[in-house]
């Protein structure tokens, strides 16, 4: 499987840690850019990729740059699991390029916003190593139905950050709150956050995520 586009960021030549952030829906790797730049993370390295250009049912097949087609924004709507799937099977292989660079599963971690954050909730808790950690921003549990059946053991204790903003009119709040309820009765471990932001990110934010990630990576507090 041929590896799919991205940018990559670097603090520093000495690398030991490995991000794999994904953008939301309409946009691409450059959209995180300045908040990884702000995040200033030592000995890390960011893999920004970018979704691949597609029809997108919702905004009337408009292509447009998207990890999975989207029926309708209203919950219990079908979901494209065959997107879904073959996205995370692409993030499977930035994963396994990532260990093939020298940086162990255990220290690579997975963060997402919007569409993005369901491809890194669906990819992480499905993996069959231990991951860093999890970055679900502005997002909701995608085919929460298989859930059960499909989790990994290797990821059940990863830790979850989980943010969202009260009023957020694209992914409602109730939406996030049935999916950490979701997260929660399949004994996951969430920090959650709520912001009072619309669809976005705010300093806060990033603040919070900074603090997650140097912890989780073990990196010093500053």
């Amino acid at each position: 499987m041929s590896l799919l586009d991205f940018i990559e960021i670097a603090s520093d030549d000495t690398i030991q840690n490995s991000v794999i952030w994904l953008h939301g829906l309409g946009a691409d790797g450059n959209d995180f850019a300045p908040v990884v730049r702000e995040l200033a993370l030592p000995h890390t390295r960011f893999i920004l990729p970018h979704a691949p250009a597609m029809a997108v049912t919702v905004n009337n097949g408009y292509v447009m740059p998207a990890w999975y087609d989207i029926y309708s924004f209203q919950p219990g709507a079908i979901q494209d699991g065959k997107g879904i799937r073959a996205t995370q099977q692409k993030i499977e292989a930035l994963i396994a390029h990532e260990i093939a660079r020298g940086i162990p599963a255990e220290r690579i971690m997975l963060a997402g916003f919007s569409q993005g954050g369901v491809i890194a909730l669906h990819t992480a808790l499905r993996h069959d190593t231990p991951l860093a950690g999890v970055l679900a921003l502005s997002t909701y549990l995608g085919l929460a139905d298989s859930l059960a059946t499909e989790k990994h053991p290797a990821n059940q204790a990863t830790p979850i950050l989980m943010a969202h903003g009260s009023q957020d009119n694209v992914i409602p709040l109730a939406r996030y709150q049935a999916s950490v309820q979701a997260l929660q009765g399949e004994g996951y471990a969430l920090e959650l956050h709520e912001y009072p932001m619309p669809h976005s990110v705010c300093m806060e934010e990033i603040d919070d995520i900074r603090r997650f990630m140097q912890h989780q990576l073990g990196l010093s507090l500053t």
